[in-house]
Formats: structure tokens, C-alpha cells, sequence
């Protein structure tokens, strides 16, 4: 009979806890959908969407991994100037010209879609297939250009003192001061020689044989030291990233070990110690590294070793609040151990302590190393030091694309690698190992 009135009596909270469960199965996904509705009208997803040029998107794409070779006529002086992505050094020199260029009194470029570019005495004509031809005789009324009868097709973009025709291979683009054309193709021209080296446009087989001829250095030097790619020169900001890194994280460590001790209950009996050490931590990381570059590059001026107190100063407080949570669980009878040896208080950290919390302390501190290379990447954009400098130098030319795309692959590569390295030196350090995987 109890246990009948047992049963009874749970029925109801039984079903009472089932129905609660049920409310709060479809209340979360609910709360879900209704915050990523708001989230979707407050950020204007739909205007966003409209203004979307997936034309400049391909656009972009198709320069990661191609070039541009311009064809530039100065309209006052008539003089005609042939140069890959358009800058003085991948100029090619007077009187040369690729093999879809013709000079002469009359210079002809073939586009490569059936699209030929003249630029003649008087002006400039574009023939274009299943459209027809374009002139034009800019001055001082502006472009001057004419079009085949009809309206303008989406390819062309015209004003008075500007036409701009999009080819599937290039683009052609006439102002009242020059006229230029331009043609894609397919990879990053003059990456490992420029056009006034004797080793541009030799194969690897080449090469290999100007190697066993004693031409190795000059063959290295000429890479080296190319004025587009500048290979030297990206090699420095990759160490100096990585430099700014190291300093950052490993600075950070050694300043918040000591600390961390007066952030630790067990270690620190003093309750305003304890925390006047703790909001120092939280002051020191509740400010964005990027802020504290912004503050230190008004106070030290730019450079990697602005980046690195950056790095340091917020590292501090996140190591800090680390070291002393694993400082708080350390077992004290090792400690007493230790001291029962008539160890002095010296003693008992570096021997009874620092060998239990060294594991935890490494992997972090290992894990900080691997992200803050990616962090100072973007830290150096604003201190004016390694890759990031670079990086952002080529971004702002809004041409060099495919420049920008070998920044990135390196730095992805560099994180790579510091991935690899820190899970092999904490594998190394930590367990004894042999190495391994990261």
C-alpha cells in the first residue's frame, strides 16, 4: 500500500520533470532561431547580399595566381611601355616586347580571345568578336570614343573622360592622358628571375647545367635578391614574426612565473596580495594585444620589438592567471618531502614545486608560442615590422595580388611548421619522447 502511494505520489513529478525537459528541448532551439533571425536583419544580411560583385570576386581569385602584363601608351608623347604587373622593374626593355605584341609604328596586342588592341598614330581601335570596333582619339575633350551602333553591352563601361573594356583575358582602358591594355596568364611571372637577369626563362635542366659550370652563387644571388619578389627580404620578415613571437611569449613566462606565486593561495597568505596580483593579470589581458600595440608604438615608436612588449604585456596576464590555478594544485607532500631534507623555501619551490606544474606550464606556454606567430603577423601590420608589414604594403597597391597570396601561403606554412615544432619539443620536454605528431 506505501509503495502503491510511492508511485502515486511521483507520478506527477515525474511528469511535471518530463514536461520541463520538453519545454526546454524546443525553448533553446527556438531562443537559437530567434537570435540568428535578429542577428540576420541587425547586421542587414539582405542589403549586404545585394551589394555582393561576384564579378570582383573572380576578379580577385584570377589574380592570386596570375599576372598582368600592361601595354601603356602615353597618349601625349606616344611612347608605348610593355611591363608585367605594370612596375618599372619587370619592365620589359625598349625595342623588346612578348611575342603577342607587335611594335612598330602602329603597335598591334593580341588579347588571346580574339580581341586586338591597336594603337595607332592618331588614337586607338579595339576589335572585338560579335561586337564589333571601338575607337577612340583621346585629347582634350576627353576619351573621344566611338561605339557600334546599339546600346552598350555589360563588358563596357564608358564616360567621357574614361572607357573601360573587360575581355575575358585582360581589359583595355582608355583616359584622355593614356591608353592602356593588359593580358592574364597563368602563374607568377619573374618569381625566380627578372626579365634583366641572364637566367630568366632558362628550364630547371638549364640551370642545373649553369650549376656544375660554377654559376651556382650568381644563379642564387639573382633569386635572392629579386627586385619584385624580393625573396631576402620576406625571408627577414618571416624571422622577424616569428622573432617578435618568441620574445612576446617566452618574455611573458618568465615575468609571470614570479608573479603567479603571489597570485597562488597556498603560496600567499595575504589576502590583498593575493588579489591586487590577480587584477593585475586581469588589467594586463583584459586589454587586446592590438591595443597595447597601438599604446607601446605611441610610447616606444614602431619596430618588431613594439610587437613583442605587446605580445608580452598581454601574455603576462594570461599566463599569470594560469600559473597560479596550477600553482593552487600542486600536491604538498612532495612539497614536505622536500622540506623534510631541510630544504629552504628556495629549495622547496625549485625542487618540491616547479617539477609538478613544468608540464602544464610548457604545453601552455607552447601553445601561446604557435598562436602568437599568427598573432604577430597582424600585430607587425601595425608596428611596422615582419610579414605583416609586407603583407599589408600589398594589400594597399589594391594590383598585387598574387603577391599577397605568397605572403599568405608563408604564413600558413609558418604556422605549419611552429605547429609541428611545438607539439615535438612539448612531446620532447614533457613526456621524454622521441617526438611525434603535433
Amino acid at each position: 500500500m506505501t509503495m502503491t502511494a510511492d508511485i502515486h505520489m511521483m507520478k506527477p513529478q515525474a511528469e511535471a520533470l518530463y514536461r520541463r525537459k520538453r519545454m526546454i528541448s524546443f525553448a533553446i532551439p527556438a531562443l537559437v532561431l530567434a537570435y540568428l533571425t535578429y542577428a540576420f536583419f541587425a547586421f542587414d544580411v539582405p542589403a549586404l547580399i545585394g551589394r555582393a560583385n561576384l564579378d570582383n570576386g573572380k576578379t580577385l581569385v584570377a589574380d592570386a595566381y596570375s599576372y598582368k602584363t600592361h601595354v601603356t601608351r602615353d597618349n601625349a608623347s606616344g611612347d608605348v611601355s610593355i611591363a608585367i604587373e605594370g612596375e618599372r622593374k619587370g619592365a620589359y626593355p625598349e625595342g623588346t616586347a612578348p611575342d603577342w605584341v607587335q611594335l612598330g609604328q602602329e603597335t598591334v596586342t593580341d588579347l588571346g580571345d580574339g580581341t586586338i588592341v591597336t594603337f595607332t598614330p592618331d588614337g586607338v581601335s579595339i576589335e572585338i568578336p560579335g561586337y564589333g570596333t571601338v575607337t577612340a582619339n583621346p585629347g582634350d575633350g576627353g576619351a573621344n570614343a566611338t561605339f557600334p551602333d546599339g546600346p552598350l553591352p555589360d563588358f563596357i563601361n564608358a564616360s567621357k573622360n574614361r572607357v573601360t573594356i573587360t575581355t575575358p583575358n585582360g581589359r583595355v582602358t582608355i583616359t584622355r592622358r593614356g591608353t592602356e591594355a593588359f593580358r592574364y596568364a597563368t602563374g607568377w611571372e619573374l618569381f625566380f628571375f627578372t626579365l634583366d637577369s641572364p637566367y630568366h626563362g632558362l628550364s630547371f635542366g638549364q640551370l642545373a647545367v649553369k650549376v656544375t659550370e660554377g654559376e651556382g652563387g650568381e644563379i642564387a644571388r639573382d633569386f635572392w635578391f629579386n627586385p619584385m619578389w624580393r625573396h631576402g627580404d620576406v625571408a627577414w620578415a618571416l624571422f622577424e614574426t616569428v622573432l617578435m613571437a618568441f620574445l612576446g611569449t617566452f618574455g611573458a613566462a618568465i615575468v609571470a612565473l614570479p608573479m603567479a606565486f603571489l597570485a597562488a593561495k597556498n603560496f600567499t597568505p595575504f589576502w590583498i596580495v593575493r588579489q591586487a596580483s590577480r587584477r593585475l593579470f586581469d588589467f594586463f589581458r583584459g586589454v587586446d594585444a592590438l591595443i597595447w600595440t597601438i599604446v607601446l608604438a605611441r610610447a616606444f615608436g614602431p619596430g618588431p620589438l613594439t610587437g613583442a612588449l605587446a605580445i608580452l604585456v598581454t601574455d603576462t596576464g594570461s599566463f599569470g592567471k594560469m600559473f597560479s590555478e596550477a600553482l593552487e594544485n600542486v600536491d604538498g607532500k612532495q612539497i614536505e618531502g622536500v622540506q623534510s631534507t631541510g630544504a629552504k623555501p628556495a629549495q622547496r619551490y625549485r625542487f618540491g614545486v616547479i617539477p609538478q606544474v613544468t608540464p602544464v606550464l610548457l604545453s601552455q606556454v607552447l601553445y601561446f608560442f604557435e598562436s602568437n606567430t599568427r598573432s604577430a603577423t597582424v600585430i607587425g601590420a601595425i608596428t611596422g615590422g615582419g610579414i605583416g608589414l609586407l603583407l599589408t604594403q600589398a594589400m594597399i597597391t589594391q594590383k598585387d595580388w598574387e603577391e599577397v597570396t605568397y605572403y599568405i601561403v608563408l604564413v600558413i606554412l609558418m604556422v605549419f611548421l611552429m605547429d609541428w615544432f611545438s607539439g615535438w619539443l612539448r612531446k620532447r620536454l614533457i613526456s621524454g619522447g622521441e617526438g611525434g605528431e603535433a
